[in-house]
């Protein structure tokens, strides 16, 4: 038996931000840098450019945004986006995460309370539990919410009629989001690594707004040294600030910023300590490689998943590390960087993983 029903569930502890209140609450937080619209994110041009039309095309037909699904590598911008597009909807987004759901009520009580034209941003989308994850599949896209009320005989199936709103997901994982769940997303987005001139405006700006004086010299520095990601390129924007402070500065020099990375263990190419470890580990236990996640998890004493997420593009992206079929292995330019003799290119590796 069948019941419909609008009723709304109790809402759940997340939250919920307007658009008014998320612009106040930016300009009155000097250590949120996350630009407000499309026009002040800097990069991912072509996301930009798409995003802009979509939008403009719901709002002509006064409609929600199609549900937007959003993956790359952490610190490049994917929830920054999510707040830009309610920003430029002029709506409210709600947030939360995957790992926090546990039950079909939780994310039941979240999408009952949403009002029509809202957004709810689920970060961590690929830590879904498998029953979150199906309870979605008629909410993308009948915009309704099975529930199953009784057990036996007995038992009753409610349907509640939702009103039209956006998911946007987000994710490091997309190969680990199943299919009809990937599917039911209108718009997919990659965000890639920014580049050298792309990280410097974005310093530039940062700096702007943290009401700081950097030479030109010194953001190329600090742009080269933040991983070609923004969250990192803000948090040693705002460390250099902390060096500049003590030694009673107000602005950031070339000669500073070169003292504040070498304090902070980062070296001319931008690797931290334990990239480093990362490559000298490998290099001195294992020949050089190939090894394995998993062995090279135990032996840094690191999750897989932080090496695969944090570490590994970086290091892949400067050249000094390949995977292989058999492992991980250091590359020519890797062992130069540390100051050490390479292998023959020729060496024959023997090492099982």
């Amino acid at each position: 038996m069948a019941i419909h029903s609008t009723k709304k569930l109790a809402k759940p502890p997340s939250r919920t931000i307007s658009s008014e209140s998320l612009d106040q609450t930016l300009e009155n937080n000097d250590t949120t840098l996350r630009p407000k619209s499309l026009e002040d994110y800097i990069g991912q041009q072509e996301i930009k450019k798409n995003l802009a039309v979509f939008m403009q095309a719901s709002k002509n037909r006064s409609e929600p945004l199609e549900h937007v699904l959003l993956h790359g590598s952490p610190g490049l911008g994917k929830t920054t986006l999510a707040n830009i597009i309610a920003n430029e909807m002029k709506t409210n987004i709600r947030i939360t995460s995957g790992p926090i759901m546990e039950r079909q009520g939780d994310i039941a009580a979240l999408i009952t309370n949403l009002e029509p034209g809202d957004i709810l941003f689920i970060d961590e989308i690929h830590r879904l539990k498998p029953i979150i994850e199906e309870t979605l599949y008629s909410v993308m896209e009948d915009f309704a919410l099975d529930i199953i009320l009784g057990k036996g005989p007995s038992a009753k199936s409610i349907r509640l009629n939702l009103p039209k709103f956006t998911l946007i997901g987000a994710t490091t994982k997309l190969s680990l989001i199943s299919s009809p769940l990937r599917d039911r997303f209108g718009h997919t987005f990659r965000l890639d690594f920014y580049q050298q001139n792309e990280m410097e405006k974005i310093i530039e700006r940062s700096a702007k707004l943290l009401e700081i004086s950097i030479e030109k010299e010194a953001v190329k520095k600090l742009a080269y040294s933040s991983r070609q990601t923004p969250r990192i390129a803000n948090r040693l924007l705002r460390r250099m600030r902390d060096f500049a402070s003590v030694e009673g500065l107000n602005h950031l020099n070339l000669s500073l910023i070169e003292k504040g990375l070498t304090h902070l263990g980062i070296d001319e190419q931008g690797l931290d300590g334990t990239d480093r470890t990362i490559l000298r580990l490998i290099i001195e236990n294992f020949r050089g490689g190939p090894v394995g996640l998993s062995t090279l998890s135990a032996a840094t004493h690191e999750e897989g998943q932080t090496l695969e997420d944090i570490y590994e593009p970086f290091l892949l992206q400067k050249g000094f590390l390949e995977r292989t079929p058999r492992g991980r292995m250091v590359t020519q330019k890797g062992y130069h960087h540390l100051g050490l003799i390479p292998p023959p290119q020729d060496k024959t590796q023997s090492l099982l993983f």
